[in-house]
């Protein structure tokens, strides 16, 4: 679950803090619950029918829709991966390495690490590098946030402004995103998972989304200590612009050591996590062969799936092109796919699982009002978007 933390996340939470102080540390609690019972939900269905996401559309709703949800992922997948590599190259850069050395090394361990044969393995390497995150924990304390400042920023929620509203969108796609769906049921397909493990999996679920929005206050904390009133708040659109903001407080070493480490266990730990979603995802609802037990030449396009992904996201960052406002753009994209991708998973919940296994009573309206909410708000940030254009 810390990938749900990936250096997109990071930025944009970052952003946040600066421009908004501590009023987006309300919405990051409020977003516990919804990620939650949207992880859970996956998880179930997983577990239950042992299959992964895209291949339940397929079966129930058809060849078209599959393709469609795979359009979807795609775009998500290739959008975070083209955050996450740009994040590793603004580190690199504040140490004075080429990202053309940095981008392609990331690429090519990331290979040995997906042709290593055993997910349990691949999880394994992506657990250890994620715990890197806990330095953005570590930043809040060294900033020493004022208490009172803070209470008053859960009060102030400026939803009238559509600037708020934009970055509220981001946060909002930054922490329930659709590769995120795909890849927790296609994860616990891959263990195998009987059903028996279903209550331990609730646990790590809910374990993970409350830590995953711990790193996330940590990283608003963070900014937000940095906006001093007396001071124009610094935007904040890379690693080495949030760097560059800590270190009148932390020192140049300080900052990038802390920042440098919280931002490669995001950014690698969610390169795994996304190439391994958007390889399952693709290969699900196409119906092909799409597990790390495969060997390459028995899953070709599994395997083919995650090179494509990862070159095609290389190569944006290594172009050249302008990366300055894409990393939050493509966080507001991944909440205007949110009504599509969520609006199935509730209807397979429905349609793919035994009775027994349904959700019911309380539980059951709980959960369809807290993803109606997160759909209703997609829907209506597609129209507040386009309506500005």
């Amino acid at each position: 679950m810390l990938a749900d933390t990936d250096a997109g996340s990071i930025i944009t939470a970052a952003q946040s803090g600066v421009q908004w102080k501590y009023s987006l540390v309300l919405p990051q609690l409020l977003l516990i619950p919804f990620l939650y019972v949207i992880q859970e939900m996956t998880v179930r269905l997983g577990i239950v029918t042992g299959k992964g996401h895209g291949e339940l559309i397929r079966i129930h709703f058809g060849n078209g829709w599959a393709w469609l949800s795979a359009l979807t992922l795609i775009v998500s997948v290739v959008g975070a991966l083209v955050t996450e590599y740009a994040a590793l190259s603004g580190v690199a850069q504040m140490l004075g390495i080429s990202p053309w050395f940095v981008v392609p090394s990331a690429m090519l361990i990331l290979m040995g690490i997906f042709l290593s044969g055993s997910y349990v393995r691949v999880e394994k390497i992506a657990l250890v590098v994620g715990l890197f995150e806990v330095f953005f924990i570590l930043a809040a304390f060294l900033m020493k946030p004022d208490l009172g400042s803070m209470g008053r920023g859960l009060i102030h929620q400026p939803l009238g402004n559509p600037d708020y509203r934009f970055l509220l969108a981001a946060n909002v796609g930054a922490v329930i995103m659709p590769w995120m769906i795909f890849y927790q049921q296609g994860a616990v397909v891959e263990k195998k998972l009987s059903k028996k493990a279903l209550q331990s999996a609730r646990w790590d679920t809910a374990l993970g989304a409350v830590l995953t929005q711990v790193i996330m206050i940590a990283v608003v904390i963070t900014a937000a200590a940095v906006a001093r009133p007396e001071t124009q708040a610094p935007s904040i659109s890379s690693a080495g612009d949030l760097i560059r903001a800590l270190s009148p407080v932390l020192g140049s070493w300080g900052a990038l050591l802390v920042i440098g480490f919280g931002m490669l266990g995001a950014g690698l730990i969610a390169a795994i996590v996304v190439s391994a979603a958007g390889a399952w995802g693709l290969g699900e609802a196409f119906g092909l062969k799409s597990s790390f037990s495969s060997k390459l030449k028995d899953a070709k396009a599994f395997y083919g799936v995650f090179v494509v992904v990862n070159l095609v996201a290389g190569a944006v960052v290594l172009s050249g092109v302008n990366l300055t406002e894409i990393t939050v753009d493509v966080e507001v994209m991944n909440a205007l796919l949110l009504p599509l991708v969520l609006g199935f998973l509730l209807l397979i919940e429905r349609k793919a699982l035994p009775k027994e296994y349904r959700m019911k009573g309380f539980w059951r309206f709980s959960t369809w009002v807290l993803t109606l909410v997160v759909i209703s708000f997609g829907l209506y940030m597609a129209w507040d978007v386009f309506h500005h254009l």
